[in-house]
């Protein structure tokens, strides 16, 4: 039997009264690699963040790694969507990526050789490795996007979440950071990506979530028409173009 290593039941989230998240039950296994698919809005972030520990338990019950969320915090990596606001920090590259390691402080709260190790490497899988002296602000934001995910990966999580990874970084890079995430969950890492590259992840994905306020899994990486209409609440068109499947939304009011 397959580790369950996230577990929702029941899980409903309210912001001002307003609900985002209704009857939310969701079971990831060890080594699975979930795509989380669904409308802007529809409470994709606000799980993730339900998970993470960032924002409170309202209603159900939440495990990761068999633990509450926020538990488990240095076993877990996470990339944000939005990297804006880390420009303004006076710091530089290699400080922000340890900073993943500050779950394995000691008691003298001082880094450890292995710390900035662990930390030179996962730069190095994310091609930053020249611009460890570099001010984080006086990156790009494609280039700020490649420290974060350094950051999540020095901590060498057994979990690795990623909201919207490829939003700020070229092309050629996305195609080698979903290469890295397939790698490292071969090597028995799970994944959890939100994205709306639904062309890229149906080629990585062992399973697929779909939010909109209802959570719809699938575990399967074949992403269905009825799943999508479930989902966005409107009619979907897929379609194929070349060796690779894309998939389009059609015109609706």
């Amino acid at each position: 039997m397959n580790k369950k290593v996230i577990e929702v039941k029941d899980l409903s989230f309210s912001y001002n009264g307003h609900p985002v998240l209704e009857g939310v039950n969701l079971s990831v296994d060890k080594g699975d690699f979930l795509a989380v698919l669904g409308p802007n809005g529809g409470g994709k972030t606000t799980l993730i963040k339900i998970l993470l520990g960032i924002l409170p338990l309202q209603q159900g019950k939440v495990h990761l790694l068999g633990q509450k969320p926020g538990k488990a915090a240095h076993k877990i990596g996470y990339v944000p969507q939005n990297v804006t606001g880390s420009e303004k920090f006076p710091i530089n590259v290699l400080d922000v990526v340890i900073m993943g390691r500050l779950g394995f402080l000691g008691r003298f709260k001082k880094y450890s050789p292995r710390d900035y190790l662990m930390a030179v490497q996962a730069l190095e899988l994310v091609e930053m490795s020249d611009f460890q002296e570099h001010m984080i602000g006086n990156l790009s934001g494609g280039q700020r996007q490649r420290v974060l995910i350094a950051r999540a990966l020095a901590c060498d999580p057994e979990i690795l979440f990623l909201d919207e990874p490829t939003a700020s970084v070229d092309q050629p890079f996305q195609t080698r950071l979903y290469q890295l995430l397939h790698d490292l969950n071969q090597e028995g890492k799970t994944i959890v990506v939100i994205s709306h590259d639904l062309s890229v992840l149906s080629s990585h994905a062992k399973s697929v979530a779909c939010v909109n306020k209802n959570l719809y899994f699938h575990d399967s990486s074949e992403i269905s028409q009825e799943m999508l209409e479930k989902a966005y609440h409107c009619p979907v068109e897929l379609i194929t173009h070349g060796p690779i499947p894309h998939r389009v939304l059609k015109d609706h009011h």
